[in-house]
C-alpha cells in the first residue's frame, strides 16, 4: 500500500462535479462528505428535477442545504456557512428522463466546458414502479446522461450508481462484472434456453408505443393505465430473470452505459441495501423509510410477530457513508483512464453476512429495551419473531392472527372499542400482506455479492484514508450497528424521535 494512498483529497481539489438525484438520500451523503473533507473542491452542480432554475434552487435550499445531515458542516463554518454553500453548490434544473437531461441549452453548453466528473445517482427505487416510468429514469436516464458526458471536454470520469441486485435471480456468488448488451439472466444463469431473448431497444420501443396508443384522459383511465404498467413491468422482469421492475430497469440502464461508453472512463458502483450512516458525519443518519425498515417497524409496533422469511437467509446491508467512500475512492483511482470500465459491488453478504434470524434477534432486543408506546401510553412489549418458511403456514397464520379475530368481532360492530380493534386488525393485515408481496423475493434471496474488486480498492487506501474514507464492510459489528446505530437513527431522524405510534 502506497503511503499516500489514492490521494482522494488531492483528486477532489478544484474539481467540478455534476451530481444527479441530488435531493436523494445517498447523493446528500455524498455532497456533504465532499464539502466537509475537501472544502477546496471546485464546484458541485446538483441536477434537480424542477421546472425552473428558481424552483431547483428552492429545492436545493429546503431539501439539501437545510438537512440535518449538514449540521456538522454548519457548525464548522458558523456564520459563513451560507456563503460557503453558495460558493460551492449550484442547482441545475433538469430531468434525466429527457434527452439532453432536460437542461437549458445555454446552461448545458456552459456545463460541458466545466465538468470534470459526472455522478449519476438518479433513480426510482420503487420495486413495483410503472414500467414506462422506470424505463425513463432507470434505463434511458443513464444513457441520456452518458450522451451529455461525451460533450464534456474536461470529463475525467462517468460514475453510475446502480444496485447489486441487478444480478437478479442469480444464485450463489455474483461477480463484479459488467453486463453485455441484451444479457438475459433467465437464459444465462437459470439455464432456460427456451426463455425469450432480451432486447433493451425493443423493451423501450414497445412501451413507448403502448403509451402513445392509449393516452389516459381522466382519473379512472390513469388508474387503469398505472395498474397495467405496473403489472407489465413485473411480468417482463420475471420473464427475463429479474425479481422486480426496479432491478430489471437498472440492469438495462447498465447495459446501455457499457455498450455506448466509447472512450469515456466509466465506473459502476453497485451497493446492496443502503441504510443509515455508520459514523460519518455522525452515526445513524438516514432519510425516509429504507428497504428493511418497514418490516422492523411493523414488528416493533406489535403489528406482527412473524414474517415470511428464511431465517438462515442473508439481508445484504451496507451503511450509506461506506457507499459514498467507495464512490470517492473509485473516482480517485480511475479518473482520466480513457475507455476503462470498472464495477464495484458494495455489500456484506460474502464477507460479513447478516442473517435474518440475527436481524430479528437484534431488533427484538432493541425494542424490548426501548419499546414503542401505544395510544394509551403503555409500552408495546413484542414477542420473539416467528419465521414462516412456506406459504401454507403463512396462510394459516394470517387466518388465525387477523381473519378469525375480525370475524369474531363483527357481532359487536357497533361498539366503539370494537370498531377501533377492527380498524387496527384490518390495517395490520393489509400492511403485513403488502410487505410480504413486496419483499418475498428478497427474504428468500439466494444470491451473494462478491466484492473482490472492492477489497483490492481498499488495500490502496493509506492509513489516513482508511480512517476518513473507509468502507471495511467486513468489520461491521451487526449487533451494535442494528441496536445502537440503525434503529436509534431510524427513530430519531425518520420518526422524529416519536416513540408512540398511531394507526
Amino acid at each position: 500500500m502506497d503511503r499516500e494512498g489514492l490521494g482522494i483529497k488531492h483528486f477532489l481539489k478544484d474539481k467540478n462535479i455534476l451530481i444527479t438525484g441530488a435531493t436523494g438520500f445517498l447523493a446528500k451523503v455524498l455532497v456533504e462528505k465532499i464539502l466537509r473533507t475537501q472544502p477546496d473542491v471546485g464546484h458541485l452542480f446538483l441536477l434537480i428535477n424542477a421546472k425552473s432554475s428558481q424552483s431547483a434552487s428552492e429545492r436545493l435550499r429546503k431539501e439539501v442545504q437545510c438537512s440535518r445531515l449538514f449540521q456538522v458542516l454548519q457548525d464548522k463554518h458558523g456564520d459563513e456557512y451560507e456563503d460557503f454553500i453558495q460558493a460551492k453548490l449550484t442547482a441545475v434544473a433538469g430531468n434525466v428522463a429527457k434527452e439532453d437531461v432536460g437542461i437549458d441549452k445555454d446552461v448545458a453548453q456552459a456545463l460541458a466546458s466545466e465538468i470534470d466528473v459526472i455522478v449519476n445517482s438518479a433513480a426510482t427505487t420503487n420495486f413495483i414502479e410503472r414500467y414506462d416510468t422506470a424505463l425513463d429514469i432507470n434505463t434511458k436516464g443513464p444513457f441520456h446522461l452518458l450522451e451529455f458526458a461525451k460533450r464534456c471536454h474536461r470529463l475525467k470520469l462517468f460514475l453510475h450508481v446502480s444496485t447489486a441486485y441487478v444480478n437478479g435471480k442469480r444464485v450463489g456468488r455474483a461477480l463484479e462484472k459488467p453486463f453485455r448488451m441484451d444479457e438475459s439472466i433467465a437464459r444465462e444463469s437459470l439455464g432456460n434456453e427456451s426463455a425469450p431473448l432480451l432486447s433493451v431497444a425493443q423493451e423501450i420501443e414497445s412501451v413507448c408505443k403502448l403509451s402513445s396508443l392509449a393516452p389516459a384522459h381522466d382519473k379512472d383511465e390513469v388508474a387503469q393505465q398505472t395498474a397495467f404498467m405496473k403489472e407489465l413491468g413485473l411480468k417482463r422482469a420475471a420473464l427475463h430473470g429479474w425479481q422486480d421492475t426496479y432491478v430489471f430497469t437498472k440492469a438495462m440502464g447498465e447495459m446501455l452505459v457499457c455498450e455506448n461508453r466509447q472512450d469515456v472512463p466509466v465506473v459502476i458502483v453497485r451497493p446492496t441495501v443502503v441504510e443509515g450512516t455508520f459514523n460519518q458525519p455522525f452515526s445513524g443518519w438516514m432519510e425516509g423509510i429504507r428497504m428493511m425498515d418497514p418490516i422492523l417497524l411493523t414488528y416493533g409496533k406489535g403489528q406482527t410477530s412473524s414474517f415470511y422469511v428464511d431465517p438462515n437467509g442473508v439481508l445484504d446491508v451496507v451503511p450509506a457513508d461506506m457507499v459514498v467512500n467507495t464512490i470517492l475512492a473509485s473516482m480517485a483511482k480511475h479518473a482520466g483512464k480513457k475507455g476503462c470500465l470498472n464495477v464495484y459491488q458494495v455489500g456484506s453478504s460474502v464477507v460479513n453476512p447478516l442473517t435474518f434470524d440475527k436481524l430479528a434477534k437484534y431488533t427484538y432486543e432493541h425494542f424490548r429495551s426501548q419499546p414503542f408506546v401505544d395510544q394509551k401510553g403503555n409500552p408495546v412489549m413484542i414477542p420473539k419473531m416467528t419465521f414462516i418458511t412456506n406459504k401454507y403456514t403463512l396462510f394459516l397464520y394470517n387466518y388465525l392472527q387477523f381473519n378469525l379475530p375480525i370475524s369474531r368481532l363483527f357481532p359487536w360492530f357497533q361498539r366503539e372499542d370494537t370498531q377501533r380493534r377492527l380498524k387496527y386488525l384490518s390495517y395490520a393485515s393489509q400492511r403485513v400482506n403488502q410487505l410480504i408481496d413486496t419483499y418475498a423475493a428478497y427474504t428468500f434471496y439466494k444470491g451473494r455479492f462478491d466484492i473482490s474488486n472492492l477489497e483490492r480498492l481498499y488495500k490502496e487506501l493509506s492509513a489516513e484514508e482508511r480512517d476518513e474514507f473507509g468502507f471495511a464492510v467486513w468489520s461491521i459489528d451487526w449487533d451494535k450497528y442494528i441496536k445502537d446505530v440503525h434503529l436509534p437513527g431510524l427513530r430519531k431522524y425518520t420518526l422524529d424521535g416519536n416513540t408512540a405510534f398511531r394507526l
